[in-house]
């Protein structure tokens, strides 16, 4: 970095820490002006899309729960969605139910690993949750516990917590009985107690102010929160009231992915604008279907009511992104009190799954991982082999809005006379982390351009 009085400079953080993955930062500074803002995920392409091909229809849920190791559920859901599309199967009754509640179980430990362990100690002064914990102790504790609760919920559906193997296409290879779910309930009780005291301690960190210039972008449902389906859903910047739908066959016309110089994830636009997908854009679309103690959860945090049905009238869109923690801590408090609901109104179904059989299709699958809607695409043959598969994460489709939220933090912080290294860094750093990039999910597909010139060494 150059001496920060100079009129052109460069700052560059290696590696971002208390996010998972890696990657890099590069801020230009040119007379005052921030003119660049680079997020430069660096860690290789994983190549998922490719070496799905061939593979049998049964195995894209299996296959791509190994992306993450946070959000397992969220690619496990979304494959089964466009599989079973494909092959033109509906998952209904009791079977959906134990869907959403083991998507309830990653929600809760996901959100929660982030709020405690990763987020919390911005807000706090802190540099990591080590050094929060001497003066914080209780609040991690409780965090802790959220945690397992969550895990012990994917255990038990999933038969593992990470990486779960009871997930199959129709279903599941085996389902509880309301006797075995009947101690996660006890658990989940304690639970909702943790997640009403984390709401209340979220609500009292000091939000920088801030906005996020992006269209915000997420699923939407009749009647419910929309995790484990729904309708891709916009709500533009500047333009609340036009809220707007489209078919999710429709998806790849509306989102078009590009390849960056300074990423191995592509980058994406939602017809041709900057969006923002996750909490945030949960919040503004479907706040208002959130169960009544999560919308009073909601008021006593400070995030107002919610958009209404049809636009912001008489609701609040939320779009700074440092308040992002507060939906989440509600998002949390809602996914505990939904397990619970589903668990009480639980009958074992009579079969475990229903026959997905194959046949020659295309399929689009979509729910909201943590992070955002997470898309998937499945082209079959009449054998059931995948000719072709996309996945489009929703920490890819943030890219575009993280980096316009560096951009506009770095030049706030100069216009506030905060020009060295350290403030520019320590302000970016929690900008990305706002979002809760997940960068291993991201990071996406190369298209290798090779040249060899006759008669060079190869």
């Amino acid at each position: 970095m150059k001496d920060p009085t100079s009129p052109s400079r460069v700052l560059r953080i290696p590696a971002v820490t208390r996010v998972e993955g890696e990657t890099a930062l590069r801020l230009r500074i040119h007379d005052g002006t921030v003119t660049e803002a680079s997020l430069k995920i660096y860690e290789p392409p994983r190549f998922f899309e490719a070496f799905l091909r061939g593979r049998a229809h049964t195995e894209p849920p299996d296959l791509t729960s190994r992306i993450c190791g946070i959000c397992p559920v969220a690619y496990q859901m979304s494959a089964c969605r466009a599989v079973e599309e494909a092959c033109g199967v509906t998952v209904d009754g009791q079977l959906a139910a134990l869907r959403r509640l083991l998507y309830c179980g990653e929600w809760i430990e996901s959100q929660t690993l982030h709020i405690h362990m990763l987020h919390a100690p911005d807000f706090l002064g802190h540099p990591d949750v080590i050094a929060m914990s001497r003066t914080h102790r209780e609040h991690v504790e409780r965090g802790l516990r959220l945690k397992q609760a969550g895990n012990a919920v994917v255990e038990l559906l999933g038969g593992r917590a990470v990486h779960p193997v009871n997930v199959r296409l129709g279903g599941f290879h085996r389902t509880p009985t309301r006797s075995q779910l009947r101690p996660l309930a006890e658990r989940l009780r304690t639970a909702l107690d943790d997640a009403w005291d984390t709401v209340r301690w979220v609500a009292g960190f000091d939000f920088p102010d801030a906005e996020c210039d992006a269209d915000l972008f997420a699923l939407a449902e009749a009647g419910t929160y929309a995790i484990e389906s729904g309708v891709p859903t916009v709500l533009p910047y500047g333009t609340p009231g036009r809220r707007r739908s489209f078919a999710l066959r429709d998806f790849p016309g509306h989102v078009r992915e590009t390849q960056v110089a300074h990423s191995t994830a592509l980058h994406s636009r939602l017809d041709g604008r900057r969006h923002l997908t996750g909490a945030l854009a949960r919040w503004a679309i479907s706040g208002h279907l959130l169960s009544p103690m999560a919308l009073q959860a909601a008021r006593e945090a400070g995030l107002g009511g919610p958009p209404g049905h049809g636009d912001a009238v008489g609701g609040t869109v939320c779009r700074n992104p440092y308040r992002s923690i507060l939906v989440r801590a509600v998002e949390v408090l809602y996914a505990v009190e939904e397990a619970l609901r589903i668990i009480d109104a639980y009958e074992p179904p009579p079969l475990p799954s229903v026959e997905v059989p194959a046949r020659a299709g295309t399929g689009h699958g979509a729910t909201e991982a943590p992070r955002g809607l997470l898309y998937h695409r499945y082209a079959l043959d009449s054998h059931g082999r995948v000719l072709e598969a996309t996945l489009v994460p929703p920490t890819a489709q943030n890219q575009g809005a993280i980096e316009e939220d560096l951009r506009l933090t770095a030049q706030a912080r100069l216009d506030r006379g905060e020009h060295t290294d350290a403030d520019l860094a320590r302000w970016c750093e929690r900008a990305i982390r706002n979002h809760d990039p997940c960068i291993s999910c991201s990071a996406h597909f190369l298209e290798l351009d090779v040249r060899r010139t006759e008669g060079t060494e190869r």
